[in-house]
Formats: C-alpha cells, structure tokens, sequence
C-alpha cells in the first residue's frame, strides 16, 4: 500500500516522521508544500489541508503529528515492548504536547503585544520548565528515557526544531543532554542523509 507523507516545508515537528521513516527504511511520497509568513509571524501554507502533517496509506489517513509518529514507528525497536515502559514514553509524549500547546496559542495569537509578551513568558520561563524535567530524565535514564532509543526521541528532535524556528533560539546549548539526543538522532543511518538532502529553506527561522 503506497504511502504519502504532506507536511509544510518548516525545519519542525513534521521532520520527525520523515526522520523515523527514513530510519526505519520504508518507502514513501514526500510532499512538501510551501509556506509564507506574515508581518505578525502568522504562517500560512499551501497544505490542503490546513495543516502540517498528513500521513496517508491508500484511503486511510491521520492528522496528528504525534499519533503519525507512534503508527509509523510501529513493529520496530522504536516501540517497546514492555507496558510499562510504553506508558513511560507516552507520558513524556503528552508532556511535550502540554509544552507544545503553549508555544501553539503563542504562534495563534493576534494581538502583537500579546505575542510578545508570550514570546517572552515563553522563552524566560515555560521552555525552562519542561526541559530541565526532560533533561533530567535523560540524565537519569543513560540519556534515552527508557535507556534505550524510541519514537520519543524523535519527538523530542523535531521540538528542539520546532522551538528554535519560532523562538529564533538554539535551545539545545542550554540542556546538554537533550542536545546529546539530539544529535543522536541527526546521525543515525537514513537520517543523516536525509537532512544532508533536505532543502535549505526547511532551516530557517521565523524571524
């Protein structure tokens, strides 16, 4: 059953379900569509659905990034077997999406003052509190966090990503573990070579 991939062409969460897709080596149509950015830092794209991320297997389909990363990551390693350590991942993937849907009323919002204040609220005291409990549980754990790589690692990559392209920031210099994992994952086999042919304007940043 052929397999499409459609996310907008920012360097964030869509990045990784390719970069499990490639590492897991399956075969899929990759479907970028473009993006612009307004003079308040609202996005909009091209994407026919209104969206960043659609996975598709013949005429069935998911819209959700996090639940696209977990399907496609299924029957490998990067899905553990153990149920206790499933619940573990999932409790860390609902803690990024607590994170995530901060950073997504921030990147809605039409006030410009607003935005700025939660830009700021954001970057000073928000991204501090969830990720030094990802770092420390990285620390914890042998720097995975259920010592061995999963699906959430990825997830974790793709919001380093995300958080850098909308904040203008490179927050893993400020958590060395995640940066670790982050970096791990950058180097792993299909990865690597996915992000050396990626297309330049799949990096920038938002401002």
């Amino acid at each position: 059953m052929e397999k499409e991939f459609h996310h907008t062409k920012l360097n964030a969460f869509a990045n990784s379900i390719r970069n499990i897709l490639h590492y897991t080596k399956q075969k899929f149509k990759d479907v970028s569509h473009d993006f612009v950015i307004d003079p308040n830092e609202n996005i909009k794209t091209t994407h026919p659905h209104d969206g960043f991320a659609l996975y598709k297997e013949g005429d069935r389909s998911l819209n959700q990034s996090l639940a696209i990363a977990k399907y496609v990551a299924r029957g490998t390693s990067l899905i553990p077997d153990d149920p206790w350590e499933q619940a573990v991942i999932e409790n860390i993937v609902y803690t990024i999406h607590e994170y995530w849907s901060k950073v997504v009323a921030y990147i809605l919002e039409k006030d410009i003052n607003k935005k700025r204040a939660m830009k700021q609220k954001l970057i000073e005291e928000t991204i501090d509190y969830y990720f030094l409990k990802f770092e420390q549980h990285l620390k914890e754990n042998g720097g995975f966090f259920i010592g061995k790589l999963t699906w959430v690692e990825f997830v974790l990559c793709g919001l380093v990503e995300a958080s850098d392209l909308f904040f203008g920031i490179e927050l893993a210099k400020r958590y060395p573990m995640v940066a670790a994992v982050v970096d791990i994952i950058r180097n792993l086999p299909g990865v690597k070579e996915h992000i050396a042919t990626r297309g330049p304007n799949e990096s920038q940043k938002l401002e």
